[in-house]
């Protein structure tokens, strides 16, 4: 069994393309929250001229202090909204890596397991148990990894809900000390 120039160079090809989907992956994620900051820091920066304008125009300490509360509420639902985008900008990443490498993952066992197979036929008799020993290795790990999957989709999507949970719980207190 040998290998071929053209099975390096396609070993090469695949490896190449899978490190340029990594980054074109990280690229798109890095541009998304720049794009975020620059639009927060925006907002935060005309927030403040606005704030300072409103304060300058106040006639008395009351309005003065009455002013400032009014600017806490918006501040404080930008601060989430920023933190939610942040987040979700973070777990598209996440999966979009998992699914990268849940791909190449799929890549190499199918490669490793096709070369087995192209050894056994070349291994001299009674090695066939050895080689069905290592596919159902293989077949455990690929197991172990398919449920660890499963379990870091779960734990992602309890941290999703918990955002989401304490969301909503900071708008409503922000709510009722409004009310208040």
């Amino acid at each position: 069994m040998y290998v071929t120039p053209e099975q390096i160079q396609a070993a090469g090809k695949a490896s190449i393309d899978s490190i340029l989907s990594l980054y074109t992956a990280q690229f798109a994620a890095i541009e998304k929250l720049a794009n975020l900051n620059a639009n927060a820091v925006k907002s935060a920066f005309e927030d403040s001229i606005a704030n300072a304008r409103a304060l300058t125009g106040a006639k008395d300490v009351q309005e003065f202090i009455g002013l400032q509360s009014t600017f806490a509420q918006p501040t404080i639902e930008k601060a989430i909204a920023y933190s939610k985008s942040v987040y979700e900008v973070a777990t598209e990443a996440s999966a979009e890596f998992a699914k990268m490498n849940e791909r190449r993952v799929s890549e190499m066992n199918e490669n490793f397991v096709s070369l087995l197979d192209k050894a056994a036929k070349n291994a001299p008799a009674g090695s066939d148990v050895a080689v069905t020993a290592v596919k159902q290795m293989i077949a455990a790990a690929n197991s172990a990894y398919d449920n660890f999957n499963k379990v870091a989709k779960q734990a992602s999507e309890i941290a999703e809900a918990n955002v989401a949970a304490a969301t909503e719980t900071v708008k409503g207190l922000a709510k009722a000390k409004k009310a208040a």
